[in-house]
């Protein structure tokens, strides 16, 4: 049977409650021309997901949307065979059909995976969209240059511990705003920031201040909030700030509601300083910018100058769960919900993933 889950309303603010989605089970699919069916290996748990169902992009009784990584059992798609891995949008349940060059937010699905390259989950985190969002921010938008004081905050997720570690490759200093105190930890003495302050601190605006002395550069916003608050005194002449997300006003804020109250909170000190402001699409940065990000986090992965962590839940059935532990800021790294068995661990490394899912 195939497993779901769907969603059962479109949610009012707030984050989300046991009556949002529904379990449900249903006959495994099978493809039809130009289709193949796939066994869901992976599922990314994002942010994004929980903004578009409260803007009404998905319609009650649908399958929940989400990216993941899935291998071939059948195939009527050339190029694809039985066994194959594949980046695709099963969504919440664990198995789906694919179609061939379906673009979804720009991105062309499916794409084959190559496990000899780096473990396929990464399709999902570093080596996928959230790395792609890092390297478009930090690096596209904002064009760091040595020397510079680059904050990201939600400093150890699956974003922002990209963007801190590709502003340390080009000679930044980095400081983190992450919650409790082993995640500041972990991306300092793991990841090489130069600093992490706590938000959960009640001093949090003088600490980031200490933490940077000669003011901030760039700023790559994930939270929103008092975050945003601490960070605005701080902002240098000519400064650059990427608003990639704003999980903290998540709650309180339904639709374009929390990107336009943020804006405008921050727009006198955005004008004094003459800050360049970008709003962070990666959709729009994937045909020109892709195959180079690829290449380059391949390069850095290999190397050892990047390094990342998973928070892997177990089951389909725990996604509602780590839905909401993430929004809470209760997850340490990429969350992924590990939906069914992947071949392609050896035993070495699934017990290294087991004892805390740090990868090099």
């Amino acid at each position: 049977m195939n497993g779901q889950w769907r969603l059962t309303r479109t949610p009012a603010q707030g984050m989300p409650s046991d009556g949002d989605f529904a379990w449900s089970e249903d006959v495994i699919p099978q493809p039809g021309a130009g289709q193949m069916l796939t066994r869901t290996i992976y599922l990314s748990l994002d942010p994004y997901q929980w903004g578009r169902r409260l803007r009404g992009e998905e319609a009650p009784g649908e399958i929940c949307h989400g990216r993941t990584v899935s291998q071939v059992l059948e195939s009527n798609v050339d190029g694809f065979a039985p066994g194959d891995y594949v980046f695709n949008t099963n969504g919440w349940q664990t198995h789906g059909l694919s179609g061939k060059d379906i673009s979804v937010f720009g991105y062309m699905f499916p794409r084959k995976l190559e496990p000899t390259l780096a473990p396929i989950s990464t399709a999902l985190g570093v080596m996928g969209m959230l790395g792609l969002t890092a390297y478009a921010g930090v690096y596209v938008q904002c064009q760091p240059k040595a020397g510079e004081t680059v904050v990201v905050s939600a400093a150890s997720g699956g974003v922002g511990q990209n963007v801190g570690q590709i502003a340390k490759l080009h000679g930044c200093r980095v400081v983190g705003i992450a919650g409790a105190a082993h995640k500041c930890n972990f991306v300092v003495d793991e990841l090489g920031f130069d600093a992490c302050v706590s938000h959960l601190s009640d001093d949090l605006a003088t600490q980031l201040a200490a933490a940077c002395p000669d003011g901030i550069d760039i700023y790559f916003e994930n939270v929103g909030g008092k975050v945003f608050d601490a960070v605005l005194p701080l902002l240098n002449a000519h400064s650059r700030v990427t608003r990639c997300g704003l999980i903290s006003q998540y709650a309180n804020n339904k639709g374009s509601d929390a990107a336009t109250n943020w804006l405008a909170s921050g727009q006198a000190t955005f004008e004094r300083c003459h800050t360049q402001v970008h709003a962070l699409l990666v959709r729009n940065f994937v045909e020109e910018y892709q195959d180079q990000f690829f290449s380059k986090m391949a390069d850095w992965i290999r190397a050892g100058k990047v390094k990342y962590r998973e928070d892997l839940w177990s089951g389909l059935e725990s996604a509602p769960q780590a839905l909401s532990a993430m929004l809470k800021g209760d997850n340490f790294g990429k969350t992924l919900i590990a939906v069914s068995q992947d071949p392609t661990l050896d035993e070495q490394l699934a017990q290294k993933r087991a004892k805390g899912n740090i990868l090099a």
